[in-house]
């Protein structure tokens, strides 16, 4: 738990100013990042909901591995959109440790 709150700590407002800057961008050329975002939503939704308890992401990161092909960044984004990636793969290993 300790691993997940620092990263958490660290990624967390990051990823809620990129997210949907990225979605805007490249959300047209790639549609399943609109997911991406509606995930990553509910996931900050959740976590803001609870204080010292984890609060079960297992659905959702289990869904954000599906329709990202295991954070396989594509190869025409730019690196806002590697680094969401990167980020949330980050966020979903430390949750799962």
């Amino acid at each position: 738990m300790a691993r997940f709150e620092e990263v958490k700590e660290r990624n967390l407002k990051l990823l809620e100013t990129y997210v949907p800057v990225v979605d805007r961008v490249h959300g047209e050329h790639h549609p399943e990042f609109h997911e991406v975002r509606r995930l990553f939503e509910e996931i900050g939704a959740k976590l803001s909901q609870t204080d010292t308890e984890k609060p079960d992401l297992a659905g959702e990161f289990a869904r954000l591995r599906e329709i990202t092909d295991g954070y396989s960044v594509p190869d025409d984004v730019c690196e806002s959109y590697a680094a969401v990636y990167h980020m949330l793969a980050e966020l979903d290993e430390a949750y799962h440790a």
